[in-house]
């Protein structure tokens, strides 16, 4: 056993975040300042889009997205039911209704088949989420999106580096959304991004985003002079701040390193994890790029005399951090109360939910601390057979 805790999703920072953070420090702009205009600039830049606009987490941007769309009460909005319920929450923010599409068991993402089940007259969006960094079968979602006149926001909250025939994650559709949490493949500690080739869009986000007034904090107290505001709208306080885009900036810049080495730590679990009684995640599918953000194993407990959540204690007894990602929207108990969800309705989904455990996956682990997470789950397992 390791001595010390592993810990799940422990972010890799080094000196230039420290010293970039330490410079906004210094130069007195601690809230929505140049930083955070330089990082919007450079993950614009990194995604080929028009505009970016840098925001305090992914569950913002995705409820800003929703209001900038046009959602509004009595909306129906298509959201995977095997998904973190921020997904589903931010559509009841802006005053619709989240009506849950089951997955594919295999990849994990949306079903497409299963979303043109759910559309009705009221539908007017879906939110496709691209899990642990896979893709979705966009061809398929963008099809339904024309067929049926919905708008597409993308949950990317997972897939910084995703890509799906030759496309990044994020453009496909009206605006892609994503997040820079500590555990994710870009982190600024708290944090999350809209993207969109849209500009009434991305003004009206951006305004949202910090009280709904017409200026910013940096454009009124600038060396330009005082600039009075108005309140167009009653907005939000969703801004990034500069010491956030701090990280950011040098986050962004090692992205495809991290990337790299996410990878190989990925490889060698599934070399090491084949003969267990698991199922591995699914092939990565051709012309596609995986954003390697969750590793997850699928817990074969037909077959084992330990359930998923027994495993977990083992784990962490283990000192190996692990996660679950997710359990089904649908299972939580504020959906099974105010919509009358209950276990059968998603098959798929549950099936997941009961067996997924997502293993440590950072940048920042060392050779040692994987071979410690492959001994861990290999011995656990081993004992563990029926």
């Amino acid at each position: 056993m390791r001595k010390d805790f592993l810990t799940f999703g422990n972010p890799l920072i080094e000196q230039p975040e420290i010293d970039e953070v330490v410079d906004s420090l210094k130069s007195g702009w601690l809230g929505t300042g140049p930083k955070v205009k330089k990082f919007e600039e450079l993950f614009g830049k990194y995604k080929g889009v028009k505009y970016a606009v840098a925001l305090n987490s992914c569950t913002a941007a995705l409820h800003l997205a929703l209001l900038a769309i046009g959602i509004k009460p009595k909306d129906e909005v298509i959201v995977p039911a095997m998904t973190f319920v921020a997904t589903a929450n931010v559509v009841i923010h802006a005053g619709g209704t989240p009506v849950l599409a089951d997955c594919e068991k295999g990849t994990m993402n949306i079903d497409p088949a299963d979303v043109e089940k759910k559309i009705t007259k009221k539908t007017k969006a879906v939110i496709p989420v691209h899990m642990a960094g896979r893709s979705c079968d966009m061809d398929a979602v963008m099809a339904l999106a024309k067929k049926y006149n919905l708008k597409v926001v993308e949950d990317a909250a997972h897939a910084v580096e995703t890509e799906y025939r030759g496309k990044k994650a994020g453009t496909f559709g009206d605006i892609g959304c994503f997040s820079f949490y500590a555990t994710k493949n870009l982190v600024t500690g708290e944090g999350g991004m809209a993207i969109t080739n849209n500009g009434e869009y991305a003004d009206k986000m951006r305004i949202l985003s910090l009280h709904g007034i017409s200026a910013d904090a940096w454009q009124r107290f600038g060396s330009d002079g005082y600039k009075h505001y108005q309140a167009i709208y009653p907005g939000y306080k969703y801004n990034m701040m500069d010491l956030q885009a701090a990280l950011g900036i040098h986050q962004l810049k090692k992205i495809d390193k991290h990337w790299a080495r996410r990878q190989e730590i990925w490889n060698k679990y599934n070399e090491a994890f084949k003969n267990l009684l698991v199922f591995l995640p699914a092939q990565i599918e051709p012309n596609t790029k995986h954003a390697y953000h969750l590793y997850t194993l699928l817990l074969n407990i037909d077959n084992l005399k330990i359930t998923r959540d027994q495993f977990l204690e083992k784990m962490t007894k283990n000192n190996i951090g692990v996660g679950v990602h997710f359990i089904a929207v649908h299972m939580h108990q504020y959906y099974r109360d105010r919509f009358g969800y209950k276990k059968g309705d998603f098959l798929s989904a549950e099936w997941i939910s009961e067996r997924t455990v997502s293993l440590p996956l950072s940048p920042k682990l060392t050779d040692d601390d994987v071979n410690d997470v492959i001994t861990a789950v290999t011995d656990v397992l081993n004992q563990q057979r029926k």
